[in-house]
């Protein structure tokens, strides 16, 4: 019988001494090795970038690229606008929903996030990755009539660009073609675009032109109420925005007598 017992003992010994073993040598789990790579970004932003926007454009730079190479909006605009958009990538829509250019939702039908904008708890779009937010942004100006005048201009007029954005109405910031400008030559944005042309960049110079005269259309505004105040027809009116219809959208700038090249 005490032979039995000694038997029974030992034999629960080593049971319990390979259980502690098998927990001892357990692999680290997902989350553990998640919190190391988050730990390790938070290092590598600290040692390579200068500032979080140096970490956007790096971050960013590829996905502008191909979008330039698929949609021919120059990545330059596309981080600058990104840049400016999101706050280098820390606003809440970017931070919350991957939305790093403010698109609103109308009509979409995807996840959607509530922010206060222009008005309190606008609806936005959420996307499950920043690059899905690219394309968007991509398509929201290829599909659009009033930004159709754009793809007229060479890819190499990034000047050109930020003027046309806020002349067809992107934004209602009367600095925004300077501030998109001032952040493409502040961060060298441009290099971007001559990587994706290639032995095609040619860089462009602005022409020297007079001094053209524009609207900012407020509240009640109509192309002919417009074109009774400067003296000029509907027609000409539309002509010399490349408007295709009748309809304005607040802040939207229009070219009332146009400038003349040197």
């Amino acid at each position: 019988m005490n032979r039995i017992i000694i038997i029974l003992c030992v034999a629960f010994l080593v049971f319990s001494c390979k259980s502690k073993k098998g927990i001892v040598t357990r692999k680290p789990s997902d989350d553990s090795k998640h919190v190391e790579a988050k730990q390790e970004d938070k290092e590598k932003d600290v040692s390579v970038y200068a500032n979080k926007t140096e970490r956007y454009i790096d971050f960013h730079r590829a996905t502008a690229q191909k979008e330039m190479s698929l949609y021919g909006i120059p990545a330059s605009i596309t981080l600058a606008q990104g840049i400016l958009e999101s706050g280098s990538g820390k606003g809440r829509l970017s931070v919350e929903a991957n939305n790093h250019f403010g698109i609103k939702c109308h009509g979409w039908t995807g996840k959607k996030i509530y922010h206060d904008d222009d008005e309190k708890q606008e609806c936005f779009r959420k996307y499950k990755d920043a690059k899905y937010s690219f394309r968007d942004h991509s398509l929201f100006l290829s599909e659009r009539k009033r930004y159709s005048k754009l793809f007229k201009l060479k890819k190499e007029d990034y000047k050109g660009w930020a003027k046309g954005l806020k002349a067809a109405g992107y934004a209602t910031d009367r600095k925004y073609p300077q501030k998109l400008i001032s952040l493409i030559e502040r961060y060298k944005l441009y290099e971007f675009d001559k990587e994706v042309l290639g032995d095609t960049y040619v860089k462009f110079e602005t022409p020297i032109t007079e001094a053209r005269t524009t609207y900012t259309v407020v509240k009640g505004d109509t192309l002919y109420s417009i074109s009774r105040q400067y003296n000029i027809s509907v027609k000409e009116l539309q002509n010399i925005n490349g408007l295709s219809d009748s309809s304005l959208s607040i802040g939207q700038e229009l070219v009332v007598k146009p400038s003349s090249k040197k």
